[in-house]
């Protein structure tokens, strides 16, 4: 029994790197989706859109429905639903239909990534959970760095081998779905306790989280180009260690989580993020941006951790249902950041960063107000 349990908790891990990897598969392999499907760059880069909107706004339910339905059902069908959506990207012979593919998939990944988020509380011992957390976390930012990296090797030889790598290990992970059985009737999980003030206090820090700091990669690539006149390439090198900072960094924040708490620890990768993106706008050069970028990337993953550790918490009856609304809101940072940011960053550069980091200070304030109501504190 305990070896199985070690498999499931395994194939959970797995499955946190799924959704990133097919969200961001086709950065690098633009120029080969456009020449494939007969249109332009800018057209196909709405693969990148239509992935992620369905993936934020289902998340507002999918967390609820899964429970309702038995995580294992239902993750077992979103895999199945990523082999069918990742085959038809492979074969989409003109735009729409790889929009549809691309839209398929957000849509399933709504229902992988929260839930197994939620299903470790089946699996792991409760003063183990922050570590669980962490490492989950690791595994998604792993996921969201090495995506590129293996799309554009898949596309030297066919840019649909990436899509044959989702698709295949979708179908591996079908087999070893996460506990869970449905929930019917009086058992059906709540949907009241989602509108709490809790709740809302955790999603507005997760909001900003993204807001001013992990939704933040194109305006700092905007800024080596801009004023420190780096390559594509020179850029992209700068960009990538603050995805690995959490990658290494995860399972050690979930440990700290289970130290001193959720809430503290939170507050602490909020305000040391506020300080570190500010002052990006302050560098002049690649290794300081380099550098301030990837101790911003170690706060984000802080923050992170410390939000899902108490996200799993804060609705005993619906834990899927909390963890999916707060990472739906999450994404929805990420989504605004562009619209929030660029207009401030066309007039100063300075001023953009500067007002980006300061409102990780929200996240840190509406931790201090959960009080007495955060329950991932630890003991004594």
């Amino acid at each position: 029994m305990a070896d199985v349990s070690r498999i499931r908790l395994v194939a959970v891990y797995a499955g946190a790197t799924i959704g990133p990897l097919a969200g961001g598969l086709v950065a690098p392999i633009l120029p080969e989706l456009s020449e494939s499907l007969h249109t332009s760059v800018t057209e196909v880069a709405s693969s990148v859109t239509v992935y992620f909107i369905p993936f934020a706004l289902l998340q507002l339910v999918s967390g609820t429905l899964g429970e309702r339905w038995g995580l294992r059902r239902t993750v077992r069908t979103a895999y199945l639903v990523f082999v069918v959506a990742s085959l038809g990207c492979m074969v989409a012979p003109n735009l729409g239909l790889f929009l549809a593919g691309r839209a398929v998939l957000g849509a399933a990944n709504a229902f992988t990534s929260p839930l197994l988020l939620a299903s470790l509380g089946d699996l792991v011992p409760k003063e183990r959970l922050g570590r669980a957390v962490g490492m989950y976390a690791s595994c998604m930012s792993g996921g969201q760095s090495f995506s590129p990296l293996i799309g554009g090797l898949a596309a030297g030889v066919d840019w649909r081998l990436g899509f044959a790598v989702v698709a295949a290990v979708s179908t591996a992970l079908a087999f070893v779905p996460p506990l869970g059985e449905p929930r019917p009737g009086a058992q059906a999980p709540p949907w009241r306790p989602l509108l709490s003030v809790k709740m809302g206090l955790l999603s507005i820090s997760a909001l900003v989280s993204f807001l001013g700091g992990a939704g933040l990669p194109f305006l700092v690539a905007l800024y080596t180009h801009d004023f420190l006149g780096a390559s594509p390439e020179m850029a992209g090198v700068a960009l990538v260690g603050f995805g690995l900072a959490g990658l290494a960094l995860g399972p050690i924040w979930g440990t700290v989580c289970d130290r001193i708490g959720g809430r503290r620890a939170g507050v602490i990768g909020a305000v040391a993020g506020t300080g570190l993106v500010a002052a990006i706008g302050l560098t002049g050069a690649m290794w300081s941006l380099a550098a301030c970028w990837t101790v911003a990337g170690a706060a984000s993953s802080l923050l992170t951790v410390s939000l899902q550790n108490l996200t799993m918490t804060a609705v005993p009856g619906n834990r899927a249902g909390a963890v999916s609304v707060v990472s739906g809101f999450r994404f929805a940072g990420s989504a605004l950041a562009p619209a929030a940011w660029l207009p401030l960053y066309h007039n100063s550069s300075t001023t953009a960063f500067v007002i980006a980091g300061s409102s990780q200070l929200i996240a840190a304030a509406a931790l201090l107000g959960l009080g007495g109501r955060a329950t991932a504190e630890p003991a004594g």
